[in-house]
């Protein structure tokens, strides 16, 4: 069931609170905390979920890490964030 499915089925079950059997409630409730549980605060379509996930994979980071890093090296590259130069002509550590 999408996201949206389950928030509609959750409104449509607060609006009808007497109608629904404790049983379905129950069920209901334990859905949405483990959605809430495991979301991670942003949601993607699947396909793009799926990518994501590959990647975070490959790169061995979380699929969180992975978000934060896209969304910094998008902001970087079209100069919302200051991107971190290199400094040529400063001294190093380690063997020339």
């Amino acid at each position: 069931m999408s996201a949206r499915g389950f928030t509609a089925l959750l409104e449509d079950a607060a609006d009808r609170i007497a109608d629904i059997s404790r049983a379905d409630l129950q069920v209901m409730l334990r859905r949405a905390a483990l959605r809430l549980r495991n979301a991670g605060g942003i949601s993607m379509e699947d396909d793009v979920e799926d990518a994501l996930r590959n990647l975070a994979g490959e790169l061995g980071m979380t699929r969180n890490d992975m978000i934060r890093f896209i969304v910094r090296e998008w902001m970087e590259k079209n100069t919302y964030l200051p991107v971190h130069a290199l400094d040529e002509d400063g001294d190093v550590d380690g063997s020339a």
